[in-house]
């Protein structure tokens, strides 16, 4: 039995904290589900990380369906999120609420993701409204990076910070049941979430939201380049996978692999 919007709601209110992480397969489905986490993101980073992409933009509705199938074979517990990419929603509403049902409906996940505030409003709640439930995703907006002109923290000035907050309360008021909030000051981050009912997650946004997410890949030492600021490495799993795989070559060259416990007779 997966986690619902409710059980969110009372871990929230209770100051028991929100853990969500990015996933893209079944294999790794399987082991959050083990670990306990609470909820899953089939984010669009998936551009960057599975398809080696320098953004999101080119990721289509066909790639985060197909991912979240992958991840819902995979596990069963957790609260299971897919991202709305880039040109799903962005032309028209009637757009956006086709694709929001075709992503549940295809795929058995619990909610789908969008970037943007006032503009979004209409979509979020046609969306509630036709079942679907909402998670926005206001600050860095990895989709619109070429209006931002690169990845940078959002709301430092007080105008900036003033239209993210009140886009904040009307994605509430639309009907999402949660927003994350990236790349943003504490300050602005923690306001966000004292004015707000349902749960803040952050993601570079400082530790007073109701929960954290992190993409999979950058938490584990899978991704290459400079890591944000952000990020913390709970493990360095590319050097483990590079050594096994050293090991399985040279076991390989050298004849010890495969052994005769390891051969049929």
């Amino acid at each position: 039995m997966s986690l619902t919007i409710a059980d969110l709601y009372r871990k929230k209110e209770s100051g028991e904290k929100i853990t969500m992480i990015t996933t893209y397969d079944a294999t790794f489905a399987r082991l959050v589900e083990a670990a306990g986490i609470d909820m899953i993101l089939i984010g669009d980073s998936l551009g960057n990380v599975m398809q080696g992409r320098g953004s999101t933009l080119a990721v289509t509705l066909d790639d985060v369906i197909y991912h979240a199938q992958c991840v819902m074979r995979g596990c069963t517990t957790p609260f299971v999120v897919t991202d709305m990419p880039f040109g799903s929603y962005q032309a028209s509403d009637d757009d956006g609420v086709r694709a929001g049902i075709r992503i549940l409906k295809e795929s058995g996940c619990h909610a789908v993701k969008l970037e943007g505030g006032m503009r979004c409003v209409p979509l979020v709640k046609r969306l509630v409204d036709a079942g679907v439930p909402v998670m926005g995703h206001l600050g860095l907006t990895p989709q619109s990076v070429n209006t931002l002109s690169g990845y940078h923290v959002q709301g430092k000035a007080d105008k900036d910070a003033e239209t993210l907050f009140n886009d904040a309360l009307a994605l509430e008021k639309a009907g999402a049941f949660s927003i994350v909030l990236e790349c943003v000051p504490r300050s602005l981050a923690e306001r966000v979430q004292k004015a707000l009912s349902v749960p803040v997650i952050g993601i570079g946004a400082g530790p007073d939201t109701a929960g954290q997410v992190l993409v999979l890949q950058d938490m584990l030492g899978l991704s290459l380049g400079k890591k944000a600021k952000f990020v913390r490495q709970f493990g360095n799993l590319g050097d483990m996978v590079i050594d096994a795989f050293k090991s399985y070559v040279s076991c390989v060259k050298d004849g010890t692999y495969p052994s005769d416990k390891e051969s049929y007779h």
